[in-house]
């Protein structure tokens, strides 16, 4: 899997723990979804339900599967779905190959 292509044109941050001042997460007035931000030092983030979504389903296919080291989601535009869920969403890749994910995170993170 090519992740650099992933990159292109994009700067990286990386935060750490400490670089988070606080998080905000409530159901604004007029919606029916969550919405998280993510206050930091420099500046703050705004995520709305199905990207919270996405990255829980992450963290627990990862954490709670005795093998699986790695996940990969790209946006997909639904044509179908749910009542109630976005047309866009991060949708798991079938097959990955997981090395090839820690191995690009691993380097990510040495930089």
């Amino acid at each position: 899997m090519e992740f650099s292509k992933i990159l292109e044109d994009k700067e990286v941050k990386i935060y750490r723990n400490s670089d988070v001042e606080a998080i905000i997460a409530g159901i604004p007035r007029g919606h029916y979804h969550i919405r998280m931000m993510l206050v930091f030092k420099n500046q703050a983030i705004v995520l709305h339900e199905a990207t919270i979504a996405a990255i829980v389903r992450a963290y627990i296919d990862i954490i709670t599967h005795p093998l699986r080291r790695a996940v990969v989601m790209y946006r997909r535009r639904l044509t179908e779905k749910k009542h109630g869920y976005a047309q866009d969403q991060l949708i798991e890749v079938d097959k990955i190959n997981q090395d090839e994910v820690v191995d690009f995170l691993t380097r990510l993170l040495k930089l």
